[in-house]
């Protein structure tokens, strides 16, 4: 038991609870990366380094205002919107026709 009266296993318990919200929201960000991805017209669009850019300065400041390190957050994001920019390459070679 911590100074806080919280044990192991009231904390892993509080841990699942957020990781169900995070999973929620980042479904929902899914759902508008899909959306995205059809105003993209090539590759590049897609990679958009510079919004990617700005994305990580924006979440490394948000960080900082709630608490968190800023060094982890932009990992974190820099690992999802890796994973997103995959998403939206294959919906693009999905969509567009073979040229086989």
């Amino acid at each position: 038991m911590t100074d806080s009266g919280l044990t192991l296993a009231d904390i892993r318990r509080q841990i699942d609870a957020i990781d169900a919200e995070v999973v929620r929201r980042l479904a929902d960000r899914e759902q508008l990366v899909r959306a995205a991805a059809a105003f993209k017209t090539d590759e590049q669009a897609v990679r958009a380094p510079a919004r990617v850019e700005e994305v990580i300065a924006k979440v490394r400041a948000l960080a900082e205002r709630e608490g968190g390190s800023p060094e982890v957050i932009e990992r974190v994001y820099r690992a999802m919107i890796g994973a997103f920019i995959e998403l939206e390459l294959g919906e693009h070679r999905g969509s567009r026709p073979s040229s086989s």
